[in-house]
């Protein structure tokens, strides 16, 4: 079935995957807006800092098992590839059973983590206990939130993508609708909004399970399902994913942590900006996604020109979409700022920066794309390396261009950085087409 929807490979299929994930991500700041605007009602700046903070260590602890969704989708996704519905049904097993076991290690460990991340962010005595309330809630549906990370890899990887539109809208839906009967409703303050966000992820794990229940109908077979060899290949992909997403947020700390050291109102002002990076990954996630899907489907199944042109569809429409994100915040960018902000020297501080944020979806475009290229194809080894690169890359521009130019040279170093991510990537692209004529299964790159 696979092979056959690889002489399929068109537009149509292209925007079936990809536009079902980027109307789940918008889902995503609107929770974000709720979760503030329901404790902000209290009158109190203490609830909104609590929650804030405490999501914030949850966001951090969860992130960095952000790797089950990747290496989920390239390893299944090639198994479906080849047709090897066997591996796919054990694949999602593999993902079920890591995402359960590590919510359950954060839940064993919470009191030294969540101890730690206090140490490292202290806040007012007032905010602390609250935060600390909030996420000895929220820590116990860990096992939930993780595993969906898993589940969400695997219905992308066999393309299924309404599915997690239809999860992700359950989730946060059933969460807003939680924080306005908990909070506003029965009084029940920051922990009303963690037991929301508690209830949500265990009912969309649920859902989750539902929603892959074909999977379920397949026969286990344990031997597989634990296969030493199998196992270690999962480990090295998330392993090589995980390196590469830690020095990519390294890369995005420093920047915070560099802008604060220029005074409040251009920290202010990257705040604001970065809110643009995050719209402009919202649109191009969908198509890196669907180039995940495809090409590990088009290796599975060793057929290089369907990779080729799942390669070329999707950065047709990434193209497009960087193109027209570009163009949306020339035009209303000042409009965009203003709506976050009420501040007047904000506002103007972040208007000298603007043009940034206008060439950010056009270089960032091919660094997008290539990274769901690369998940796609287990190529992480490569990934983790090209990521190293870039990070050094980056961390030469920033010597060189922000003592002269300053906040400017700031935005620049990181826009350098998205072109060197690209061009990286770029350079391995020809060996990992390759790959897709070779009779041995695909190695990791390491």
């Amino acid at each position: 079935m696979a092979d056959t929807r690889m002489g399929q490979l068109g537009h149509r299929r292209v925007l079936a995957i990809a536009l079902p994930i980027v109307l789940s991500n918008a889902t995503v700041p609107i929770l974000g807006v709720v979760d503030t605007a329901v404790v902000g009602r209290m009158g109190q700046a203490a609830p909104i800092g609590a929650v804030g903070v405490g999501a914030i260590i949850l966001t951090a602890l969860y992130w960095v098992f952000g790797f089950l969704r990747m290496g989920t989708t390239g390893l299944t996704s090639q198994a479906f590839g080849r047709g090897d519905t066997p591996e796919v049904g054990a694949m999602f097993l593999r993902a079920l059973l890591i995402g359960l076991a590590a919510g359950v290690g954060l839940i064993v460990l919470q009191v030294p983590l969540i101890h730690g991340a206090f140490m490292v962010s202290p806040a007012s005595p007032e905010v602390e206990a609250l935060a600390r309330s909030y996420t000895g809630i929220r820590i116990w549906s860990a096992p939930a939130a993780i595993a969906i990370y898993g589940i969400t890899g695997w219905l992308i990887a066999v393309e299924r993508t309404r599915a997690v539109l239809v999860l992700q809208v359950w989730m946060n839906g059933v969460n807003i609708l939680l924080d306005l009967l908990f909070v506003p409703g029965m009084g029940f303050g920051v922990a009303g909004v963690a037991w929301a966000t508690f209830i949500a992820e265990w009912s969309a794990l649920g859902l989750g399970l539902y929603l892959c229940r074909t999977a379920f109908r397949l026969r286990w077979d344990w031997a597989r399902i634990l296969d030493r060899a199998r196992l270690i290949h999962m480990a090295r992909v998330n392993t090589d994913i995980l390196i590469r997403s830690l020095l990519l947020q390294a890369m995005f700390v420093s920047f915070l942590f560099l802008g604060a050291g220029f005074g409040d109102r251009p920290l202010a002002a990257n705040q604001v900006l970065l809110q643009f990076l995050h719209i402009t990954a919202y649109g191009l996630d969908g198509f890196a996604f669907a180039v995940e899907t495809l090409v590990g489907q088009a290796l599975g199944a060793r057929r290089r020109s369907a990779l080729r042109r799942a390669v070329v569809l999707c950065a047709i429409w990434s193209g497009i979409t960087a193109a027209g994100t570009a163009v949306a915040f020339g035009v209303f960018g000042g409009a965009i700022i203003d709506t976050m902000t009420t501040a007047p020297d904000i506002r103007t501080e972040a208007r000298h920066y603007l043009p940034y944020m206008v060439l950010a979806p056009l270089i960032g475009v091919v660094p997008w794309l290539l990274d769901g290229v690369f998940i796609g194809a287990t190529r992480t080894g490569d990934m983790r390396n090209m990521m190293a690169l870039s990070f050094a890359i980056y961390v030469g521009a920033l010597a060189l261009l922000v003592p002269a130019f300053g906040n400017h040279g700031l935005w620049v170093a990181l826009l350098v950085s998205f072109a060197a991510r690209g061009a990286t990537l770029g350079a391995r692209y020809m060996a990992l087409e390759r790959a897709a004529d070779a009779p041995a299964p695909q190695s990791t790159g390491s």
